[in-house]
């Protein structure tokens, strides 16, 4: 089985020259390009995330070797969320070689963050198929790079924070509405308004329902712990 040449170039920019193409071949076939005869990424998706995880963990140990799980956990979450595979997906243009069905090429799939980062798990999955473990983790680290030993002291996304902050005072969990829904289809913008007991309250847009609700959190958790101050 040969490589097209757009995939060549891919593994160029990934960094491991494949021994079976077929391994990278399945990892960048989308579930709506799969077949009796074409195996989609599912499955490499679920192993990369566990290869993913591994390496996580070994490599913050061996970043900071004081640092107790409670700082680990937070750091690991930032490192091996959707939103970081799909960042690291963008920065190698995964989304230029996947295989999509029609309705997910009509839908704007290559730039979907979720099927970005599934398909950033599945393509480490390969590697680990392809050549074991080592090739797999030495992969991983140079791609997150700086991101690994850059991760903030206190990783806990904004949500998670600003519940702390409220239960810290008393108070309910933060209630999280949807104002709108504007845009096509394939391109969506959620209007999400995060609320607090006190009424204090903040709104933002983001292309996905998650994003909007992080980025409304983090900016009434900056306004309230501003006020604390």
């Amino acid at each position: 089985m040969k490589l097209s040449g757009a995939l060549r170039e891919f593994q160029d920019r990934l960094g491991h020259s494949f021994a079976k193409p077929e391994h990278l071949i399945r990892a960048v076939t989308h579930s709506s390009m799969s077949s009796p005869h074409r195996d989609d990424n599912q499955r490499f998706e679920f192993l990369g995330d566990r290869v993913l995880g591994l390496v996580m963990a070994e490599a913050l140990l061996e970043a900071d070797t004081n640092a107790p799980e409670g700082l680990l956990a937070p750091r690991f979450n930032a490192l091996v969320r959707k939103e970081t595979c799909a960042d690291v997906a963008r920065q190698i243009d995964l989304g230029a070689v996947l295989k999509l069905g029609r309705s997910e090429m009509l839908t704007g799939g290559r730039r979907k963050e979720a099927l970005l980062g599934d398909a950033m798990e599945a393509v480490i999955a390969a590697v680990y198929v392809d050549a074991g473990f080592d090739a797999a983790r030495d992969r991983v680290v140079a791609l997150w790079g700086d991101r690994i030993t850059n991760v903030e002291e206190d990783a806990r996304d904004p949500k998670t924070a600003l519940q702390e902050w409220a239960q810290a005072k008393g108070d309910p969990p933060p209630s999280y509405t949807e104002i709108t829904r504007s845009g096509p289809d394939h391109a969506p913008v959620f209007t999400i308004e995060v609320r607090l007991k006190s009424g204090a309250s903040e709104q933002a847009k983001a292309p996905n329902k998650r994003q909007a609700q992080q980025a409304a959190a983090a900016a009434l958790l900056a306004r309230v712990q501003g006020e604390d101050t």
